[in-house]
């Protein structure tokens, strides 16, 4: 994964080493001079964006990135595009750390012809965030921003972790003039940038020969470095001590790379170059090429410098036996990464970002807190959580910023919230379900257009001032929520028509409420209805009863009804001949037996 992004450029390009540029794309705010173009030679030089204070104090690049490790380069170049001759003063991070500081006035050469800066640094979250942040009213500017993904493990991450980012000060390739990606045509798997060292020699080392070779340096461009054979195909050496002075930034941890190769043939064996690599006067390995890997075979060490108290870094290769030499020095300061906003909190303050319609001019750019060097978020508040592991945000004070817009769900996600003021904006829609944690103590809302109830999550807060008076909210008061008043705090629901239910407020309906039935309403519609059906239910058990007692007339099979038909017609058969016996024998004639035989 890479990107070479041509900073104020509105068309993609292709340079003389095949590198193709994109146009200015990822950034926040900003606006698009062309500096002097005859003066440089590379297209993605003669462009840059430059973010006036209109865009607020912090403006960002934010790349969608894979996980992983990056090398970054910038070019930074003032070249005078405003007609103002005063070169800015601005700071840059890289994922919430601080980086680079440019301070005017700057040296000439550099205000003219600008200058390449660049890093390794670990991108956790899926975007790279590059920013800017104004001293004074200085825009902050840049020209071009190169990003190439590398070896998570490279420059000894496995010892050191993730938690630091290299920051180069000096990659010196010995013998040779300024050659990587952008510069010549030589390859760099990392894109970087090696740089001649006779700046860096001291004053006696000024006389060290330079030797070359074409023969093919074995043991490069393996992982995790990938450090280039063109890297080892030169080198200095001198007949006494080699000495460099690489100007550094006190307080800081400096990773120091040493590259070696044995690239004069006249030397045969073991023994016959030996010498000692000191930094700052401390013997931190004796060197003798050959012994470790042959002639022609690249050899690296790395050392790290503890908390440096001075602004230069000393290193000298001080022979023991034949003529020191090297072929590479790299130094990179060791920046801790600084403390970031808790995730769940980053998410929770661009929603509100967006959903407030907060103005470009606020910077709302980046992680809202970090780096801790730089102010948060305008009208933002951050402290170190409990553990020490991260930002939180406890306060937003965003009072007649003329916010349009409405509060977002993720507000909720604001555990450490103690103060709210969003008053005296254009902001609508109801208040959040989740609005009101546990740690808020400060809600201001007053004078907007907020509509709706208030919700039951404000009750479980620890609420000490409540001002939502002059807005359209409607329905009951939670009785939790007007106590504030009543146990010394301050609350003020003036002006809003709809709401009811507490002093001086008047009472709610009994079955309406907020414009729709109330809690109470349904409870009330509830039992109605049990009732009912259970009263319709007894009618039916009791007439289903009472028919069971006096209505035979019920289904029977056919077979039965007809057994009853035939027996009904004997049984009145038989009670017509006992009514004719009965009337002769009262008339004297003799009986006749039912069944004679």
């Amino acid at each position: 994964t890479s990107f070479h992004i041509d900073c104020g450029s509105s068309t993609p390009s292709t340079d003389s080493y095949n590198i193709s540029w994109l146009p200015d794309k990822f950034f926040t705010g900003g606006s698009t001079v062309v500096s002097e173009p005859l003066h440089f030679h590379l297209q993605h030089e003669k462009t840059l964006r430059y973010f006036p204070l209109s865009s607020g104090k912090k403006n960002c690049y934010n790349i969608p990135l894979p996980a992983g490790r990056y090398y970054i380069r910038t070019f930074t170049v003032y070249d005078n595009y405003d007609g103002k001759s005063h070169s800015p003063s601005f700071d840059a991070s890289v994922e919430g750390t601080l980086v680079f500081s440019w301070r005017s006035p700057w040296p000439e050469s550099l205000t003219r012809d600008g200058a390449y800066s660049d890093l390794f640094a670990f991108v956790k979250d899926g975007q790279l965030d590059l920013c800017f942040y104004s001293i004074a009213t200085d825009p902050p500017v840049i020209a071009s921003l190169e990003v190439v993904q590398i070896d998570p493990l490279s420059y000894n991450s496995a010892q050191t972790g993730d938690s630091y980012i290299l920051v180069n000060y000096g990659r010196l390739s010995p013998g040779s003039s300024q050659w990587g990606p952008g510069f010549t045509s030589d390859p760099d798997a990392f894109g970087r940038s090696w740089q001649s060292d006779s700046d860096y020699r001291d004053g006696k080392s000024e006389s060290a020969k330079v030797i070359t070779t074409k023969e093919k340096i074995t043991g490069t461009e393996n992982a995790p470095n990938y450090f280039p054979m063109k890297l080892y195909q030169s080198a200095v050496t001198i007949e006494g001590r080699l000495e460099y002075e690489l100007p550094v930034d006190a307080k800081l941890d400096y990773l120091v790379w040493f590259h070696f190769a044995e690239i004069d043939s006249t030397v045969k064996k073991a023994g016959e170059r030996v010498f000692d690599v000191l930094v700052n006067d401390k013997n931190v390995s004796r060197v003798d090429i050959f012994k470790e890997v042959g002639s022609f075979a690249a050899y690296s060490l790395n050392y790290t410098e503890k908390n440096l108290s001075s602004s230069v870094l000393n290193v000298k290769l001080s022979p023991v036996a034949g003529a020191p030499l090297i072929c590479g020095l790299e130094n990179y300061a060791m920046v801790p990464s600084d403390l970031a906003t808790v995730p769940e909190q980053v998410v929770a303050m661009k929603a509100l970002k967006d959903s407030l319609c907060v103005p470009d001019r606020m910077g709302w750019n980046g992680d809202p807190c970090a780096p801790t060097d730089w102010d948060a978020w305008e009208g933002v508040t951050c402290h170190t959580n409990k553990n020490g592991t991260g930002l939180v945000i406890t306060q937003i004070e965003l009072g007649s910023q003329g916010l349009k817009g409405y509060i977002s769900e993720q507000i909720s996600l604001l555990s450490n919230l103690i103060n709210l003021n969003l008053s005296t904006n254009s902001l609508d829609g109801t208040l959040p379900i989740g609005l009101g944690q546990k740690s808020l103590a400060r809600l201001d809302l007053s004078d907007n257009q907020f509509s709706g109830s208030i919700p039951e999550s404000l009750t479980s807060s620890n609420l000490q001032l409540v001002r939502l008076n002059n807005n359209l909210l409607e329905g009951r008061v939670p009785e939790e929520l007007y106590s504030v008043g009543v146990h010394g705090g301050t609350i003020d629901l003036s002006g809003n028509k709809g709401l009811c239910g507490v002093p001086p407020l008047p009472d709610c309906p009994l079955f309406w409420e907020n414009g729709r039935l109330s809690k109470g309403g349904k409870i009330a519609i509830g039992l109605s209805c049990f009732l009912f059906v259970a009263v319709l239910l007894l009618v039916i058990y009791l007439f289903c009863i009472r028919r069971g007692r006096n209505d035979y007339d019920f289904g029977l099979p056919s077979d039965l009804i007809s057994l009853a038909a035939k027996r009904n017609r004997y049984q009145r058969q038989k009670s017509l001949m006992l009514l004719e016996m009965e009337s002769q024998h009262a008339k004297g004639l003799p009986s006749v037996p039912l069944n004679p035989h």
